[in-house]
C-alpha cells in the first residue's frame, strides 16, 4: 500500500524563504538594539559562542558527526590570536587570521585521523586529540600555563577604529558573526550541503551514487573547525584573555548543550541555545555551587518539553523551517 503524503503541510519554497528572511531580520534588529539594553560584553560573549555553536551544528546537524573535541579549535585559535597580538605586536586583523588558520590546520590533521571512523569511535578520537592539545597548552611556555595569556590589547581595526571602545568592538564582533552565520547558511543550502544531508541520512546510498563521502566529511569538518577557530579568536579579543578554559573538554560539552538545547539541525537553534546557556552562566553565578544543579534541572526540563530543541519545537508548531 502506497504511503500518501499530504503536500499541503510541507512548506513551499516561497514560504521557506519568507520565514527564514523574517527570522533573520528579527535576529539582526534584536542584536542591534541589544547593547543599549544589555551589557555589551555579555552580548559579545554570546555572539562568539553563537558562531561556535553554529560551526558545531554544521558538523553534527548536517553531517551527523558528533565531535567531543571542538574546544581544541576554539581554544588554540584563541591562544594564537592572543599571542600574535601580545607577543608579536600584530594588529587584530592578521592576529585573527593566524588564529583561524591555526584552527583550520588542526581541523585538517584531526579530520584526517578521525574521519574514517563513525559514531562513538569518531567522538572518542576527537576527544583524545583535544585532551592531547590541552595538556600541551598546560605545559607550553608561550601559553602561560595556568595563568594563560592576559592583558591582550584589542588594538585598532584597519588602523582607524579603536576596538578598546566597547560599542566599536561590539559592532565588529556582530559583523563578523553575522558574516559567519550567512556563510554557514549558504553552505547548508548549496549543492555541497545537500550532499552532506544525504550522507547524514544514508551514507551507503550516497556512496552507491558515486560520492566520495570521506572527502565531503573532511571538508565539512575543516569548515566547522575553521569557523570555531574564528569564534575563539574573537573571544580572546573580547575578554583580552586566552586561558586553559578555552581548550578544556568542558568547553566541548558546552557547545554540545547549546546546539541540542537550541535545536539540532536548525538554522537559528544554535544561536538561541548559545544565548540561553551564556545567560544562565551569567545570571545564575550568584548561586555559587548550586549553579550546576539549577542548570541541570533547566536542561532536563527543556529536553522533556522541547524534544527538538527550542527553535525546533517552534518551527514544528508554526510549520516553518527555522
Amino acid at each position: 500500500m502506497e504511503r500518501v503524503v499530504d503536500l499541503s503541510v510541507l512548506p513551499r519554497r516561497g514560504e521557506k524563504n519568507w520565514s527564514l528572511g523574517a527570522a533573520f531580520a528579527v535576529m539582526v534588529v534584536l542584536l542591534l538594539i541589544g547593547p543599549f539594553v544589555v551589557y555589551p560584553v555579555f552580548l559579545m560573549k554570546a555572539l562568539c559562542f553563537s558562531l561556535f555553536a553554529c560551526a558545531f551544528n554544521l558538523l553534527i546537524g548536517y553531517v551527523g558527526l558528533i565531535s567531543f573535541g571542538h574546544a581544541m579549535f576554539f581554544g588554540w585559535a584563541s591562544y594564537l590570536t592572543a599571542y600574535a597580538v601580545k607577543g608579536w605586536g600584530l594588529p587584530p586583523e592578521p592576529a585573527i587570521i593566524i588564529g583561524t588558520a591555526t584552527a583550520a590546520a588542526l581541523g585538517i590533521v584531526a579530520g584526517y585521523l578521525a574521519i574514517r571512523r563513525q559514531g562513538i569511535y569518531f567522538a572518542m578520537i576527537t576527544l583524545a586529540l583535544a585532551q592531547m592539545t590541552y595538556f600541551f597548552a598546560l605545559e607550553a611556555k608561550f601559553t602561560g600555563g595556568e595563568d594563560g595569556i592576559q592583558g591582550v590589547a584589542r588594538g585598532r581595526l584597519f588602523g582607524i577604529f579603536d576596538l578598546s571602545r566597547e560599542m566599536t568592538m561590539y559592532v565588529f564582533v556582530l559583523v563578523v558573526v553575522i558574516g559567519g552565520f550567512l556563510l554557514i547558511f549558504r553552505i547548508i543550502n548549496s549543492p555541497f550541503g545537500e550532499v552532506l544531508k544525504a550522507i547524514r541520512e544514508n551514507e551507503q546510498r550516497a556512496v552507491s551514487l558515486g560520492y566520495r563521502t570521506e572527502r565531503y566529511k573532511l571538508v565539512a569538518f575543516v569548515l566547522s573547525a575553521t569557523l570555531a577557530g574564528l569564534a575563539g579568536s574573537l573571544n580572546s579579543l573580547v575578554f583580552q584573555l586566552a586561558s586553559l578554559t578555552d581548550v578544556h573538554w568542558t568547553m566541548s560539552g558546552d557547545v554540545v548543550l547549546m546546539t541540542l538545547l537550541g535545536g539540532l539541525g536548525t538554522v537559528f537553534g544554535p544561536v538561541v541555545g548559545a544565548f540561553i546557556v551564556i545567560a544562565m552562566q551569567n545570571y545564575l553565578a550568584p548561586f555559587g555551587q548550586w549553579v550546576l544543579v539549577i542548570q541541570g534541572a533547566i536542561f532536563v526540563a527543556c529536553v522533556l518539553a522541547f524534544r527538538r530543541g527550542v527553535v525546533g519545537e517552534i518551527a514544528r508548531l508554526l510549520r516553518v523551517p527555522l
